[in-house]
């Protein structure tokens, strides 16, 4: 069961910033009575889902 969230802990951490990283970058910005608007177009499902699973190995990890 350790093993098995070490696992997720580190698939989940790694993707994370992947994803993270992403969804930052995918932002676009436009100028409107002089003021620079960025507007985030990125999908935030897979950065949540990385997140559930990189919590859901460190539950595993600590569980006796």
């Amino acid at each position: 069961m350790k093993i098995l969230g070490g696992i997720l802990t580190v698939v989940g951490l790694i993707t994370s910033i992947i994803f993270g990283i992403q969804a930052i970058n995918d932002s676009e910005s436009f100028n409107f009575l002089g003021l620079d608007i960025a507007i985030s177009s990125a999908n935030w499902t897979p950065l949540i889902i990385s997140l559930a699973v990189l919590i859901i190995g460190l539950v595993m990890v600590r569980k006796k």
